[in-house]
């Protein structure tokens, strides 16, 4: 565990950050949720990558080792939630929607610091209640561990542009069609086209938040047309990628 930092209380504060930016692993005794008004945040736990434009936040209970990095010029909005405070996301990392209210509340709490006031305080109180999680499709890139399903990733992540199926990946990484089926539903716990859909949606979000324009996302990518990429996003986050990234 050297190296992982421990921050007791998670700060509260607005954070106007780079490309590139990042948080060292770290925990809180406090929970925090973490948003960014733009640009894009990917905040890092034990089990994968959450992978967030403006309209997601990443809810991180106390105690979770935690790094998060961003991608473009970015505002983070940061909000610590005292541990007797627990909203229906729970006691688990979870995504969380940004609707237009969630938004101005995170905002404003993480504009005004901790919460040390009785107003400030309520308002804390109000934003915790509306922290639920993301309903499905959930937008999260989870970590591989076994060597044959790494190698697997390797050869996705080389080209993005082919769809091989899973048997002819198979025999490239040296494991049958079924011990590969397998190992992605009971290692992650989802299809390897589920998976291959969130690592093509993980790397089109970082395209998009470097400048990429929608029409290069999308062949970069591996999807058929602009529409179809288009298509996909909104699937996922609820707005198209040129609402969130003009």
């Amino acid at each position: 565990m050297s190296g992982i930092r421990h921050v007791p209380v998670a700060p509260t504060e607005t954070r106007h950050l780079s490309a590139g930016d990042e948080v060292t692993p770290h925990r809180h005794d406090d929970h925090q949720l973490i948003c960014a008004s733009s640009g894009v945040l990917e905040v890092i736990v034990a089990d994968g990558t959450w992978y967030t434009p403006s309209v997601r936040a990443v809810w991180v209970p106390g105690g979770t080792i935690h790094h998060w990095q961003v991608h473009g010029a970015t505002t983070v909005h940061l909000v610590g939630v005292p541990a007797g405070l627990m909203p229906p996301a729970g006691h688990v990392p979870s995504l969380v929607p940004v609707s237009p209210l969630v938004r101005e509340l995170m905002i404003a709490c993480s504009r005004n610091g901790p919460a040390t006031t009785p107003a400030a305080r309520r308002l804390l109180r109000v934003l915790v209640d509306h922290v639920e999680p993301a309903p499905e499709p959930p937008t999260m890139l989870p970590v591989l561990r076994d060597p044959r399903l790494r190698d697997v990733q390797a050869v996705i992540e080389a080209d993005l542009t082919t769809s091989p199926a899973l048997a002819a990946l198979g025999r490239r990484v040296g494991a049958s069609e079924r011990t590969l089926s397998r190992l992605f539903h009971d290692e992650v716990g989802m299809s390897f086209a589920v998976w291959r859909h969130q690592l093509r949606l993980h790397r089109a979000v970082l395209m998009l938040a470097r400048g990429d324009t929608v029409t290069r996302v999308a062949a970069a990518c591996g999807y058929s047309s602009a529409s179809a990429f288009i298509t996909a996003f909104r699937a996922a986050f609820g707005r198209t990628p040129g609402a969130l990234y003009r």
